[in-house]
């Protein structure tokens, strides 16, 4: 189209200066060709001003590769650099004004944040490998992210997996080894297992991962005791090889009501450094009565037996099971229902609000747009009349509550669930424990918290994941952990009294602050700040202080900054309508160098993230020839960013001067000539 105005432009100022010149030429004026020629310009510019009011001008701007330098400024790299940090330190700068001759190099420091342009010194009280590349593929992967280099030990002790991420990053990812792959002489206590709560009187297991490395020959023991009081428990210990792991059983009858602090403790080996991971702190508490749990069921189903053998020699738990008619109309003061193909085409269960927490098992028949109406965890498009097969997996993201290292193993064996067709979106607070496998992968099994805490299974299938765990393992461990800790976490956010006031958590580092939270109910169950909490804090030497609760929407929050390692005793009151509201809490804090609760360096984990990315690993007195791999690969290159930008004629002030000269010429020359 634009080439039809330049050539219809160029025709009307030919045939233009065509009649002029020939006008002229009758006249006689003495130079007929400059007239035509001033004519024809004038024509062209105007009829280009008419035709094609907008020029179009493209601009080429060459984008160097930008390669991200991410440098590991957590504690445990000095101690791994050794001697040689200030060597390191001089070949890393080396390196990096090397690149930037060519490239645009971006430097930062990570630990358990980003810093820019802090590469040195090594003092972040934490390690969080994946925090630092996803930022950096978000902010530099629209600028022609090339590579990354990350230089770190490959221990991590925040955030996700590096190596389950799913990184918007198509470049090379070299990494440097930093430290010693041989681990030091070292005795952990792992991840713990107990419930959150139990009923009084009721026996309850604490379990324990315990990890020796390089110990062989050591004999010990490890302890259970409760707060500072004599040894409840212990389990001998004889540790036969350098790579070493048990776990270890204690059985505790539970007390009196409220919260008990247990501490875990695994005797020191001769010559070992590292003792702070040698103890772990574990909360329970202790409740008066057990927790309601109803299994209500649409109808008879091999499910539900898989959920009552899961849940029915659980001390804490009153177990009741009712399918079809035998549904009651009301759930009373239940405390959990499982509902299992409910609600269905022939019971909405209007009645649903008086529960206090439920849990959606999605079958076939179950009425899909009530299920939309009565659950908050979830948003689902999908059809119960058609069950389709969903392999589910673990997903990596999930930290709500612990499940057994080999869950990866279990569930690779797992057949797949007889999942509704359609599409199903989590909740933004919901967490998600299995995710269908594929490309798209959708929920299948999420909970959340809240007022009516909620959990939701999109499937059938239990019974057969027991029967196969059975096949392959021996026993029914792991799924039925999975159903007890959802139960579990459902049940203990259940808002069994008015008033509460709690911690998120009951170990604190003595780094980070302490906050609470506390919520006080009416006698509608709706939660209400008008009047003020107080807040006494007594620590294990007997000093109180007092605080006043602050407000924040219709919930109560408080932010009591960092303590001292010690014990730490609280009691929140409030006074509402004539009566008066009690609460009582504990928590440690404890001096927790994250760093320090694994030694040595992963570097099978550094090998196989560059391995996912296209690159290599280097050691840390390998700058050299990472220098020369990244200026050597072929894919790292400048990238031209072409831009199309329209110009007005009409903006251009000498556009419209050139025109006027033209004509003032032409006019001038002809009244020049006509008069001699």
């Amino acid at each position: 189209m634009h080439f039809l105005y330049w050539f219809l432009a160029a025709a009307a100022s030919v045939a233009a200066g065509v009649v002029v010149y020939r006008a002229d030429v009758r006249r006689s004026v003495p130079q007929p060709w400059l007239t035509a020629l001033l004519r024809s310009l004038l024509v062209f510019l105007t009829l280009l001003l008419i035709l094609a009011p907008s020029l179009k001008v493209t601009h080429n701007d060459t984008v160097k590769p930008v390669i991200v330098f991410l440098q590991d400024n957590s504690q445990s790299v000095r101690p791994a650099l050794g001697g040689d940090s200030a060597a390191y330190i001089s070949q890393r700068e080396a390196l990096l004004e090397r690149l930037g001759k060519t490239y645009r190099v971006v430097r930062w420091g990570f630990g358990d944040h980003i810093q820019p342009d802090t590469l040195s010194p090594f003092t972040l009280s934490a390690t969080d490998i994946s925090k630092a590349l996803l930022q950096a593929t978000e902010r530099f992967g629209q600028q022609n992210l090339s590579a990354i280099i990350l230089a770190t030990d490959g221990r991590y002790n925040q955030g996700a997996d590096p190596l389950y991420m799913d990184l918007p990053f198509q470049g090379s990812m070299y990494t440097v080894a930093i430290g010693d792959t041989a681990a030091q002489k070292d005795v952990r206590i792992g991840r713990v297992y107990a419930n959150k709560v139990v009923t009084r009187n009721s026996q309850f297991e604490v379990r324990a991962d315990l990890i020796a490395q390089r110990c062989a020959g050591y004999k010990g023991s490890v302890r259970l005791r409760e707060d500072v009081a004599e040894v409840a428990a212990s389990v001998p210990l004889s540790v036969v090889s350098d790579h070493y792991d048990r776990s270890v059983t204690f059985t505790v009858r539970a007390g009196r009501p409220g919260i008990h602090h247990y501490i875990i403790e695994a005797a020191a080996a001769d010559g070992e450094q590292n003792l702070i991971n040698n103890r772990k702190d574990v909360f329970v508490e202790v409740i008066e009565e057990k927790k309601h749990i109803l299994l209500a069921a649409h109808a008879p189903h091999p499910d539900v037996y898989a959920l009552r053998e899961a849940l029915q020699d659980l001390g804490e738990y009153d177990l009741t099971v009712k399918t079809g008619d035998q549904v009651p109309a009301d759930f009373g003061k239940v405390e959990v229902v499982i509902l299992h193909g409910l609600p269905s085409q022939q019971e909405s269960l209007r009645q649903l609000p008086s529960a206090r927490a439920v849990w959606f098992i999605v079958a076939g028949g179950t009425n899909s747009a009530a299920l939309n109406e009565a659950a908050q965890v979830s948003g689902l498009n999908v059809n119960p009349f058609n069950l389709q097969p969903q392999f589910a997996r673990p997903n990596a993201s999930f930290n709500a509550f612990s499940l057994p290292q080999n869950l990866q193993a279990v569930m690779d064996k797992m057949p797949p669930l007889a999942s509704p067709a359609g599409r199903s979106q989590a909740a933004p607070d919901a967490m998600v424990l299995f995710e269908s496998k594929g490309s798209e992968a959708q929920p299948l099994w999420m909970m959340r918290g809240g007022l009516r805490p909620e959990a939701l299974l999109l499937g059938e299938g239990l019974w057969r994941w027991r029967l196969f765990e059975y096949r392959f393992f021996g026993n029914h461990n792991v799924i039925d952990e999975a159903i007890r800790k959802t139960v579990g976490l459902l049940a203990a956010q259940v808002n069994d009294k008015p008033f509460r006031v709690e911690t998120s958590k009951f170990v604190w580092s003595d780094q980070e602050p302490i906050s609470f939270s506390g919520w006080l109910l009416n006698q509608s169950n709706e939660q209400v700040n008008t009047p003020d909490v107080q807040l006494t804090l007594s620590d294990s030497s007997g000093s109180k202080q007092s605080y006043v609760l602050e407000r924040s929407g219709n919930i109560y929050h408080l932010n009591i900054g960092s303590r001292a390692q010690g014990s730490y005793h609280y009691v929140a009151t409030v006074t509402y309508n004539g009566r008066r509201f009690e609460d009582r809490g504990r928590f440690v804090v404890r001096c927790l160098p994250l760093e320090q609760l694994e030694t040595g360096a992963d570097y099978a984990m550094l090998y196989h993230l560059s391995g996912q990315y296209s690159g290599h690993v280097f050691p840390a007195s390998g700058f050299n020839a990472l220098g020369d791999s990244i200026l050597a690969n072929q894919n790292i290159r400048p990238v031209i960013q072409s831009s199309t930008e329209s110009l007005p004629l009409i903006h251009w002030k000498w556009y419209f001067i050139l025109l006027l000269l033209l004509a003032a010429a032409e006019w001038l020359l002809r009244k020049y000539w006509l008069a001699q």
